[in-house]
């Protein structure tokens, strides 16, 4: 029996110990991961990786952009893949985001996480 290749998401997180625990915790849930810690170094994975399917990324990060500018981006230059928002210090209004990403406030729980990841690539 064939399974399906595990989908790959991307996160985006400047804060290492954040950014290494939900990638643990998305590649214990099955997921591909591809790490970056900002803006400038997931636009060079997007462009290596036709994969992503997902990018979960922090607001306040170093780089040429914040986190909200890196999600305008990908919806402009990667429309399929789906985009979550997270900050502990921010919390944009429903304007801010691309249309039919979502925002999760920090701190927030893998398990949270895990059901929003998997309720947008559904």
């Amino acid at each position: 029996m064939r399974t399906q290749p595990a989908e790959t998401v991307l996160v985006v997180e400047d804060e290492a110990l954040i950014r290494l625990a939900i990638a643990d915790d998305l590649r214990e849930a099955g997921f591909h991961v591809l790490e970056a810690s900002d803006s400038d170094a997931a636009i060079r994975l997007l462009e290596a990786h036709d994969s992503v399917r997902l990018i979960f990324t922090d607001i306040n990060m170093p780089g040429s952009m914040d986190g909200l500018k890196l999600s305008e981006l990908v919806r402009d230059r990667w429309p399929p893949v789906r985009i979550i928002v997270t900050s502990g210090r921010v919390e944009p209004t429903a304007g801010a985001l691309p249309d039919g990403s979502q925002f999760i406030a920090k701190p927030y729980a893998a398990a949270g996480v895990l059901e929003a990841v998997r309720s947008l690539l559904a």
